[in-house]
């Protein structure tokens, strides 16, 4: 009786079987379940993938800020079609990182700036303005190569459209980065603003000075009396401080080798005594509408400015034929 009960206890073989594969079986979905759960149902692949989805999303968030820069931009300057602006980033910025007290900028239609500035300045800060559409990937590659040259940045390369974006809408600190938002926002201010409207903002927007914007707010600085009242002596003066306003004044420039020359320029070119008519504003002209006549001299011989504001007291001679002048104001 009791062996036959022991026989009786022993399990059959086939039930053995079944209970090691089941075990096995548990085994295996316990290891495919922690597989999945590290690698994801694609195994390995998973993971290789993970960077590509990173890249992705840093792309797609670089694209997202991209566009809302530009399209916030784009609204202001479709404002600042018909609106002046109250203040401008750069005067913000002079203020609250510098403490600078801020001249109340003067506005002044551009039909009101004599013809003799306008020309002028044009001449020496960007000759190729009313010709380009906002930036001069030429002037830029040029700036390059000083920069590269000198081992730092000093030159710029901005046209007058991209000094006055920068003056707007960004800070003069020094970067690639800031050359590029300059780029966008140029090509933005040619499509919506147009040649005299830039013009208007840039005159009357650009600084001349310790916490002084705008030619009419410069004028009354230095020679206590409005743009259009200036002899032409002075109104040259004016212009050649203009890529470095910061660090030299109407009458103290002439320790800058650059700015002798950018001075010796204006007044060969522009020195002689203009008639009357030519320094004031054509009789009935509605502001801001009088079209600004084209520059029919040669193209400008001289060097591109300091994208500092301050011009190098080492850089040597003017540079031949380098066609842009900058101004950011300097520290």
């Amino acid at each position: 009786m009791s062996v036959y009960m022991s026989r009786s206890r022993k399990p059959a073989p086939d039930i053995l079987l079944d209970q090691e594969s089941f075990a096995y079986a548990a085994s295996s979905a316990a290891r495919l379940s922690i597989r999945a759960s590290i690698f994801g149902r694609r195994g390995p692949y998973r993971v290789r993938a993970a960077p590509v989805r990173f890249v992705r999303l840093i792309f797609a968030a670089l694209l997202f800020v991209h566009l809302a820069f530009m399209l916030s931009t784009s609204l202001v300057l479709i404002l600042f079609r018909t609106t002046n602006p109250a203040a401008t980033t750069l005067m913000l910025y002079r203020k609250w990182a510098y403490g600078w007290e801020i001249v109340q900028p003067r506005f002044m239609p551009l039909a009101r700036i004599p013809k003799s500035i306008r020309t002028m300045t044009v001449r020496v800060e960007d000759g190729s303005f009313y010709e380009h559409h906002g930036i001069l990937l030429a002037a830029m590659k040029n700036a390059y190569l000083l920069n590269k040259s000198f081992g730092e940045p000093i030159y710029g390369g901005s046209t007058i459209t991209m000094q006055t974006a920068r003056t707007i809408f960004l800070v003069p600190e020094k970067s690639y980065l800031r050359k590029y938002l300059e780029a966008i926002i140029a090509l933005e201010m040619e499509a919506i603003l147009g040649k005299d409207r830039i013009l208007e903002l840039y005159f009357n927007y650009a600084e001349w000075g310790r916490g002084v914007f705008g030619i009419e707010a410069a004028s009354r600085r230095h020679f206590k009396r409005g743009a259009a009242a200036l002899e032409r002596d002075e109104a040259i003066r004016l212009v050649t401080i203009l890529s470095s306003p910061i660090r030299y004044g109407p009458y103290d420039f002439g320790r800058n080798g650059i700015l002798r020359g950018r001075y010796a320029y204006l007044l060969k070119r522009f020195g002689d005594p203009p008639p009357a008519a030519e320094l004031q504003p054509e009789p009935g002209a509605e502001p801001g509408t009088e079209p600004v006549p084209e520059p029919t001299l040669e193209p400008a011989e001289q060097p591109v400015g300091d994208d500092s504001g301050e011009l190098p007291k080492d850089a040597g001679t003017p540079v031949q034929g380098a066609g842009i002048g900058e101004q950011v104001g300097g520290e």
